[in-house]
Parts: C-alpha cells; sequence; structure tokens
C-alpha cells in the first residue's frame, strides 16, 4: 500500500485534467455516500464514505478547528484519505486528504462553472482570503479563460492583499476590494469560501447573469447568501444528499419560504447528465452550493492515482 503526500498530489494534478474527470464521473452511476460526524463545530472530527460498486471504496478522516490559522499555523481542515480496490477490498493507498480537499473543493466549483456561468465572463469576486482562495481563482478560470480582472474582499483587509499579491505573482490581474456590495454588483462569478454565520451576499447586488458560487457554509448555522440570493436564481447543488443534510444556504431559504425545496433544480449528476437544463439565458442569475461529499474525494483519488501509475 503506498502513500501519496501533498507534493506528488500537486505534481500530477491540473484543474483541466481534474474537472474533466469530475464531470465524466458524474456521467456514471452515483457512487454510495455516508458521512459520519463527532464532536462540534469548533473541534469536529467525521468521516466521509464513498463506494462506486465494483470500482472502488474510499474514506477520508477529517478534523476541522477553525482556530488553526491564527492559533497554531495549520490549516483549519486536515485529513487523509483511504482507498480500497472495489473488486476485492485491496487497500491500495493512503493520500494527503488535505491536499485532496483543496484540489476536490476547487474542481467542484470549476464545474459547476463549467455547466452554469454564462460563456464570456470578466469579472471575478472572491469573498474569503483563507486557503481555498487562490486555488478557487485559478480553478474558474481554468474553464473559463476570459476572467481578466479578480477582486478580493476578505473582512481583513492585509489579508485580502496577501492573495491578491499572490496572484498577481502568478500573473493574474487580482486587486483587493473595500466596499462588498460595489464589488457584487460588478461581478460576473461570485466565489465565496468563508465561514460566516451572516450572509454576505445580498441577492439585490447580484447583477443579471451572474454565477453565484457558494464554497463556505457546511453546517446549518453557516450562511454566506441571503435569502433573496437564492429568491432571484436557478439553484443548484453538487449533491442533493449532501446538500439537503445540513448546510444553510439551502436549508435556511427553505425554512423562511424564499424558495421551495423543489427550487433546487438539480446537482452535477442532472447537469453533467443532460437531464435539467442549467442556464435558460444569458440574463439568468445562477447559484451553485458547493456541499461536497466523500464521492468527490474518491473521484479525485482516483484520477491522482492513475496519474501515479498506482492503477493499470
Amino acid at each position: 500500500m503506498r502513500f501519496v503526500d501533498a507534493a506528488e498530489i500537486r505534481r500530477v494534478l491540473t484543474f483541466p485534467l481534474l474537472v474533466a474527470a469530475l464531470e465524466a464521473a458524474h456521467r456514471r452511476p452515483k457512487i454510495e455516500i455516508q458521512d459520519g460526524f463527532l464532536g462540534g463545530e469548533n473541534e469536529l472530527y467525521f468521516v466521509r464514505h464513498a463506494l462506486d460498486r465494483g470500482r472502488f471504496m474510499a474514506s477520508k478522516l477529517i478534523t476541522s478547528f477553525p482556530e488553526n490559522p491564527a492559533r497554531a499555523q495549520l490549516p483549519a481542515v486536515q485529513a487523509v484519505c483511504v482507498m480500497f480496490d472495489g473488486a476485492n477490498g485491496r487497500p491500495l493507498a493512503v493520500l494527503d486528504g488535505t491536499e485532496i480537499t483543496y484540489w476536490r473543493t476547487a474542481a467542484d466549483s470549476a464545474l459547476g462553472v463549467k455547466l452554469l456561468a454564462n460563456p464570456e465572463p470578466t469579472t471575478l469576486l472572491v469573498v474569503g482570503a483563507g486557503e481555498m482562495a487562490p486555488r478557487l481563482v485559478r480553478a474558474h478560470k481554468a474553464v473559463r479563460p476570459s476572467l481578466r480582472r479578480v477582486l478580493i474582499w476578505n473582512r481583513s483587509a492585509e489579508n485580502a492583499a496577501k492573495v491578491a499579491s499572490l496572484l498577481t505573482q502568478e500573473g493574474i490581474a487580482a486587486e483587493t476590494a473595500d466596499d462588498l456590495d460595489a464589488a457584487t454588483r460588478t461581478a460576473d462569478i461570485v466565489t465565496t469560501c468563508t465561514r460566516s454565520h451572516a450572509p454576505l451576499i445580498k441577492g439585490a447586488n447580484l447583477k443579471p447573469g451572474t454565477h453565484l458560487d457558494l464554497v463556505g457554509g457546511y453546517t446549518p448555522q453557516t450562511r454566506e447568501a441571503d435569502d433573496e440570493a437564492a429568491r432571484r436564481a436557478r439553484v443548484f447543488v453538487d449533491r442533493r444528499e449532501t446538500a439537503f443534510a445540513g448546510v444553510g444556504d439551502i436549508l435556511g431559504p427553505i425554512a423562511s419560504g424564499a424558495i421551495r425545496e423543489s427550487d433546487v433544480l438539480g446537482d452535477l449528476h442532472d447537469l453533467a447528465g443532460g437531464t435539467i437544463a442549467g442556464r435558460t439565458s444569458s440574463a439568468d442569475i445562477t447559484m451553485f452550493k458547493n456541499s461536497g461529499g466523500g464521492h468527490l474525494d474518491l473521484m479525485t483519488c482516483e484520477v491522482v492515482l492513475h496519474e501515479i501509475g498506482q492503477l493499470r
């Protein structure tokens, strides 16, 4: 059994490769998933299991300590992934799950952009300046290379400036945004990755044609967009089961009556399979909730193992 570290994962993965693989995987039968959670929001341990019958079995073991970046200079979320052969149960590999999480989260949202966003957006607004921010920019640009301006907003202007500087060094035209409402009104794509408990994106500020990508909120208490955003949008999720299991940006507007459960029009299986239309016009506002799931980890680990020659 092999251990695959973060450096090896970074060596073999690219966003074009991974997004294409995720899209193809979402055209196959759904992978079975199950989650288990222990602890609370500030000290959370959870496991995401996935079963791709006859092909692979996988589990990702995850810890979430929101105070880590400030207190211990560690990532807030850390993990390991374990992959098994689905034909005979043989352990195949243990992979750095923290790195897998970065890649599959950004690629999941990029696939949403590919299937839902207008074809020629120019301005991307990133809300949040954590580990995911630059990765989301790179992933979105991989599927929408027309993006030529990136705005970074964060409660800490200093952290926003650090992300903008990093992206500028990569040749990406990035700058900080001081006024979130004003920045929202100019953006063609808005991607959020925060732990906010109060909505940051106001639906009234979304211009026609905007694609809203919500990444950060993963509990019933977290919200990144208000009810008006959901009310105005064509709403999609990456996977129905995880979205309805407990994410505030879906459950909140349903509970308030802003939308009904049936207003969540579909997930990536529906979109990639062509059974549900995504955008119906260039003026549609589309909203995509990235809620994750063990199936995405399994899909990403499969790509890595294939690229390193572990799978024949």
